[in-house]
């Protein structure tokens, strides 16, 4: 019998018994599909945090702060500015200039590192209010131009380096007495700020964009552009003297084979009292856990497959008991002992093919349904700008189909390798 003959029969035996047949497959199909469902979640949620968190910099950067940052959170949405309070927080700096930030001389000792080619320090302002077009005026932080290549716009554009412009959250269209995110795009709003002398300075910038906020929290501050940025920070410079030292948020240093060099570059900063963080560190906790509950998520489905190794097991015992006589008569007539093995193996791996199949494209269909349901605007997860919660890893695909075939064809070889055993004089007399 040619192996083609050996697999047409393996397919038409294994619906001899449809019921059995069928209920071993429905329990391959719940393994195949918790599979499926989870390596899509874990993919998505993983895709997505590298889509965040790229927005920082490539994986050649390090990201450089003081270890003595504040860390503050923004408030939910803007309140209105009260100059006293603005009085009484300490100025810019909240305790004096280089409280908690990089300044110009921490800039040349990053510049003096060794293996760090190039430094981007990033200048920070802290604006006292944002005055709208009726004058009411409201307190505001504002987030680093560096972050905007991460906005998630609602409407509008990110702000770009050249140019008076800003981007606010969504949140803060109720400044404007307005939901919808394109009735401010141009608008002209006046931004406050104050000097070490106390003498307040405006700037007026266009609205250019309405962000949404992401799971990294980008987008949920106004973001300036970078000259807007630099001039809200030489208004706050006004009234020093003599040379007056600037404040940085952070600083970003390329590195030279950062693979390699990492640590050095790390053991110098915190020599500095200085705190340096690649991509890896900002999304490596995150995906550790997001992993761990995938695979978590992923035992039941291999506890389902176990269950189902069992079902097959025993389906294909029963059916080589119940055709001994015919394993009997195809060894008479010359059928080798591997070709019966084969063949109660096909059965084997027919079922655990049908199954995978089923199950992954349940589980697909599924998973992508329920991210479309989920993340949709006005859905449950709507708000979380970009986020995906599902995406197809073709290759995890073909490793779960693969790994439930093999799975089926140990299963089957139990009762494959007692049907090849089978003496051809012994079966045709059973009874």
């Amino acid at each position: 019998m040619r192996s083609v003959d050996v697999a047409r029969t393996a397919l038409g035996n294994t619906f001899r018994s449809k019921l059995r047949t069928a209920l071993t497959v429905v329990a391959i199909v719940i393994g195949s599909f918790t599979l499926t469902l989870t390596s899509g979640l874990g993919a998505g949620v993983n895709k997505y945090v590298d889509t965040v968190v790229g927005g920082f910099g490539d994986s050649s950067q390090m990201f450089v702060m003081s270890s003595g940052a504040s860390d503050a959170e923004p408030t939910e949405g803007p309140a209105e500015y009260d100059p006293e309070a603005a009085a009484s927080s300490g100025g810019m700096f909240g305790g004096g200039p280089g409280a908690g930030v990089l300044t110009d001389s921490d800039i040349e000792t990053l510049e003096g590192l060794d293996h760090v080619t190039a430094v981007d320090p990033m200048v920070f302002v802290s604006p006292d209010y944002i005055e709208t077009p009726d004058g009411e005026q409201y307190a505001m932080e504002l987030d680093v131009p560096a972050n905007a290549v991460g906005l998630e716009m609602e409407a509008g554009e990110a702000p770009g380096d050249d140019g008076m412009e800003l981007s606010i959250p969504s949140e803060w269209l109720t400044i404007f007495d307005t939901e919808d995110a394109e009735a401010v795009i141009g608008e002209t709003v006046e931004i406050g700020i104050s000097n070490v002398t106390g003498e307040q300075s405006t700037v007026e910038a266009e609205i250019v964009g309405v962000s949404e906020e992401a799971l990294s929290g980008i987008g949920s501050t106004p973001m300036p552009s970078r000259e807007l940025n630099q001039e809200l920070n030489d208004l706050s410079m006004e009234g020093y003297q003599g040379q007056a030292e600037n404040a940085y948020a952070m600083a970003v240093l390329d590195v030279d084979n950062l693979e390699a060099n990492e640590q050095t570059v790390k053991n110098e900063l915190i020599d500095e009292s200085l705190l340096g963080l690649t991509v890896e560190d900002q999304i490596g906790a995150v995906q550790g856990v997001i992993d761990a509950v995938s695979w978590v998520l992923s035992g039941f489905g291999f506890i389902a497959l176990l269950a189902a190794s069992f079902g097959i097991v025993n389906t294909l015992l029963m059916s080589v008991q119940e055709r001994t006589r015919e394993i009997g008569l195809m060894k008479a007539l010359g059928m080798s002992s591997g070709k019966v093995f084969g063949l109660f193996s096909m059965e084997a791996v027919v079922i655990g093919l049908m199954g995978s199949v089923i199950g992954v494209v349940l589980g697909l269909g599924a998973g992508l349904v329920g991210n479309a349901w989920l993340t949709a605007e006005g859905g449950p997860l709507g708000e979380v700008a970009g986020l995906t919660l599902f995406a197809v890893d073709p290759l995890s695909i073909l490793g779960i189909t693969a790994l439930i075939v093999g799975i089926a064809f140990l299963a089957g070889t139990l009762p494959a390798a007692r049907a090849a055993k089978k003496d051809p004089i012994e079966a045709l007399r059973y009874e």
